[in-house]
């Protein structure tokens, strides 16, 4: 009779405990559902037969996102006890938070036990594919969620939509949504998605203008997408009509979206607007992520200053926001500030593996050889981080932009990962950079290896050949990317003048104001002259840079070609229609020639302004007649 009361006692606990269990779950409560878990595990039900309260713990893990403790809830779930809705609850956290694999791996383990999949499962499966860009797998979800019926269904459809924008299939996504009965704000917002990411924004204003209902998500959507290709009015228009259609306020979330998109893009005008709204809207509390995003979008536009400024001023900072920071100022060069201020940084927080690639970054582009060796050798030992393949990659920059070819070699032989692209793409470089010939010539092997149709390897090894001499094999690996019709990826240069972006290509006459950038470049050339300039025609054969992607003979027509860089040809935009004096921002796409970089240089002078330009690798600085790169790129 006591036992049987014991027992009723336990069932009735067990009972309560579960019910708790799941409001946390519906709630996030990830803290208090812990607190309940070491209450079941003290009380001793923990192996009580009560699989419902496993399956409780289970979803509560799953819900938050802590996919280890799920994990390990589900592995003490008996194999007989164990249905579909357990394995598709794992299968949807492992999806959702970043473990893409993880969850395919469950579901082919599922199937192979003979546990019947469901709707659900299908769903969350076909997320999985998207979340990697599988589309062969998402397919055969698709196909299975056909013979379940569900082709009808809303969700399973959005489902399956999504998966095929991921991977890049529009058409079929397309294919997918006209089939549909009904269609969800959600079903228009992915075919959005898709639009403006594959097709432009052009064709994502179509779907967005017939949308019979918009949500927050469609409306970012757009503003990010005019963002990111530089039509700033644009953006602001729809911001405006947003707010007046809507009457919305913008999250953290949907802010961050926006700082990126600027970032990416370059726009500093949009991304201001959005720091003011963000601190009129949220005030000194503004959420670490905008301020960590505010940091990263005035660093990435050419404002380092006020990206410092943004970080003095955050209430709160963490390893994420000086990673922002330091990875900033690596990229504009002050390698000595990310050096002085990673003690500060050790103090307040604990430095990651992101930290130490930007620091070693920061060596790399300031010629800091030996702090940069110190710090990978205390990466392990005393920070008890393991290098990982990226830490390789900066560490063989260091190490080859200084000249110590060997040891970077000897880097790359003893590393415990293969090295991939980047180690030995950054490897070739620096052999192009001290001629070193004999080593690039193997590298380049092994580089052709691993991706065939790169072809900035092969004009990196036939500009070694031209500054070594070798004529005949420089141009026999040319004459081989040509017979390939392989084509050296064209130089895109850009600048803002009046919140509006403008595009230049190497020799470019279709901007509007054509002839009087021309007559401009005309005029600034000839000062620039006076000032001493010398066209660098040595950069023609370095670069590859031709309009045509010829290697003129003729030191007239390579002077043309040099003259007409998409650089020069931006910063005479500048020159043309900003007030005197103000700084100029040209934002590029590839990196930055030796001949433009020491005519800019001379130019920062001749006009007496201050010329900011981003290339692919990072921030120059020209002022005063000198760059902040100190010529050391």
């Amino acid at each position: 009779m006591r036992w049987t009361t014991h027992f009723a006692g336990s069932i009735s606990l067990a009972t309560h405990l579960r019910s708790l269990v799941r409001v946390c779950a519906r709630e996030s409560s990830l803290d208090t559902g812990k607190k309940l878990h070491a209450t079941i595990i003290v009380s001793g039900l923990v192996s009580f037969p009560d699989y419902f309260l496993r399956n409780a713990l289970l979803h509560l893990y799953a819900t938050c996102g802590h996919s280890s403790y799920a994990r390990r809830v589900f592995d003490e779930i008996p194999q007989f006890h164990k249905d579909s809705v357990d394995w598709t609850t794992l299968i949807g956290c492992f999806a959702r938070h970043g473990l893409p694999q993880t969850a395919l791996n469950f579901f082919v383990e599922m199937r192979r036990k003979g546990v019947p999949a469901d709707e659900v499962t299908m769903i969350c499966v076909t997320n999985a594919c998207a979340r990697l860009g599988d589309v062969r797998l998402g397919m055969q979800g698709h196909a299975d969620l056909m013979k379940t019926g569900l082709e009808i269904n809303v969700k399973g459809c959005n489902a399956v939509m999504d998966m095929y924008v991921k991977c890049g299939l529009l058409g079929e996504a397309r294919r997918v949504f006209e089939e549909m009965k009904e269609h969800s704000v959600v079903s228009w917002t992915v075919i959005l998605e898709g639009a403006v990411k594959w097709e432009g924004v052009e064709s994502g204003r179509v779907v967005f203008d017939r949308m019979p209902e918009k949500n927050e998500v469609a409306w970012t959507i757009m503003v990010v997408g005019y963002a990111e290709n530089g039509f700033s009015r644009e953006a602001f228009l729809l911001l405006s009509k947003m707010f007046s259609d809507c009457g919305v306020e913008l999250n953290h979330v949907t802010l961050c979206s926006l700082l990126s998109a600027c970032s990416q893009s370059g726009d500093v005008s949009l991304g201001r607007w959005v720091h003011v709204y963000a601190i009129k809207t949220m005030g000194r509390s503004t959420h670490i992520m905008v301020n960590t995003s505010l940091i990263g979008m005035y660093a990435k536009c050419g404002r380092i200053n006020t990206a410092l400024t943004v970080f003095k001023h955050m209430p709160k900072r963490n390893v994420v926001a000086w990673n922002a920071l330091l990875g900033g100022l690596a990229m504009h060069g002050r390698g000595k500030a990310v050096v002085d201020m990673f003690p500060l940084m050790a103090e307040e927080t604990k430095p990651d593996s992101l930290t130490f690639m930007s620091l070693l970054s920061a060596c790399s582009h300031s010629g800091l050889v030996e702090q940069g060796r110190l710090y990978f050798q205390d990466l392990e030992s005393v920070y008890g981080i393991r290098p990982e393949v990226e830490h390789y990659a900066c560490m063989v920059d260091l190490l080859g932009r200084a000249g110590h070819l060997e040891e970077a070699e000897a880097l790359v032989r003893k590393m415990p990962v293969p090295p991939n692209e980047v180690v030995l793409g950054s490897l070739l470089g620096s052999c192009c950079m001290y001629g070193k010939l004999h080593l690039g010539e193997q590298i380049m092997q092994e580089l052709v290896k691993m991706n065939p149709l790169n072809t900035e390897y092969h004009i990196l090894l036939s500009n070694m050949y031209a500054l070594a001499g070798n004529e005949g094999e420089a141009s026999s690996i040319r004459q081989f990317l040509k017979k390939r019709g392989v084509r050296k990826a064209p130089g895109i240069s850009s600048i803002y003048v009046d919140a509006q972006i403008h595009h230049f290509s190497a020799g470019d006459k279709s901007h509007p104001q054509t002839a009087d950038i021309y007559k401009k470049l005309d005029d600034m050339i000839r000062r620039l002259r006076l000032a001493g300039y010398v066209p660098n025609t040595a950069a023609q054969v370095l670069y590859g840079c031709s309009a045509k992607d010829d290697y003129p003979e003729d030191l007239e027509e390579a002077e043309q070609v040099l003259f007409t860089h998409s650089e020069k040809l931006a910063l005479c935009l500048g020159l043309l229609r900003t007030r005197s004096g103000s700084p100029l921002y040209i934002f590029k796409n590839l990196r930055i020639c030796h001949d433009c970089h020491s005519a800019i240089k001379i130019a920062s002078v001749v006009y007496k302004r201050e010329i900011i330009v981003r290339d692919r690798f990072r921030f120059h600085s020209f002022k005063h007649g000198s760059c902040s790169c100190s010529d050391y790129w």
